[in-house]
């Protein structure tokens, strides 16, 4: 498996935690995101995720600013991508089986570094359920 991650400045001490986790897992990472505290725009770290996972580079892509809402909102004018912010595990793991997100949007300023990671593995772990829910994100796409 190969994911994506792009940070702001807000998410650094996340991302390395998550790719710790990530790479423990043998799983590949390609890191977009900045390594420093210095403030950045996060679009710049969101657009390269969003185009991985929507050209099939990557299999799945994690965003990480401070409210989530920035950098879900810009990964999500990407066609292919449904990006869902989510600030628990519950959360994650709907948004992967009803709505076969392929990217998850972690709020850093409002989850906790261990819930952060708790996330990301039942992001991982879930599968998208089909059935009913494969005509609802049918639908989400423009026309």
């Amino acid at each position: 498996m190969k994911i994506a991650i792009g940070n702001d400045h807000a998410g650094t001490d996340y991302k390395n935690q998550i790719v710790k986790y990530l790479e423990s897992r043998d799983i590949e990472v390609i890191n977009y995101g900045t390594n420093e505290a210095d403030s950045v725009d996060y679009p710049d770290f969101v657009h390269p995720v969003a185009n991985d996972v929507e050209n099939e580079k990557v299999h799945l892509g994690i965003i990480i600013c401070g409210s989530g809402n920035g950098a879900a909102m810009t990964a999500n004018k990407h066609q292919g991508i449904r990006a869902a912010l989510c600030w628990t595990k519950e959360l994650a793991q709907l948004a992967r089986e009803h709505n076969d997100a392929n990217v998850l949007s972690i709020p850093a300023r409002f989850t906790s570094l261990p819930q952060a990671v708790e996330m990301v593995k039942t992001f991982l772990d879930t599968p998208f359920e089909g059935g009913r829910h494969q005509r609802r994100v049918d639908k989400i796409a423009c026309q």
